[in-house]
């Protein structure tokens, strides 16, 4: 069973645009991360990631002007207060992993991956609003 795009776009509250972002992010971090071995420090492989949340969040910035010159205040602020949270956790979640990847910090792995368990929990929430 397959999803399609549009079903995509509804259940992740994201648009096309920014799944593709962050496909091509994902396509270019998983080239670098082969070159990890070259030398390149742990926040260099994962800047791709780092740069495609910050536009997201210019998009998202975007999306919240224009449909509030649009007269549509309600609806883009609910996308945007979704969207925000959404690169928040993801965010926070990237930089533990970086860190704990780096040594810089001493910290388990469920520690690193509690943005994940609690983005997870808002995705079920999601999926029950929308049935």
């Amino acid at each position: 069973m397959f999803f399609s795009l549009s079903e995509i776009s509804v259940w992740l509250g994201l648009s096309i645009l920014e799944i593709w972002l962050n496909l091509v992010s994902i396509l270019v971090f998983t080239f670098l991360l082969a070159f990890k071995t070259a030398g390149i420090s742990w926040w260099g492989v994962f800047m791709p990631l780092f740069i495609a949340d910050g536009l997201n969040c210019y998009l998202c910035i975007i999306l919240l002007i224009r449909t509030a010159l649009a007269g549509h205040m309600r609806s883009g602020f609910l996308r945007f207060s979704w969207s925000i949270i959404l690169l928040t956790l993801i965010f926070v979640f990237k930089v533990l992993l970086v860190k704990k990847l780096s040594s810089a910090i001493v910290l388990e792995y469920s520690e690193v991956l509690s943005p994940i368990f609690i983005l997870l929990q808002l995705f079920a929430a999601r999926a029950c609003q929308s049935h």
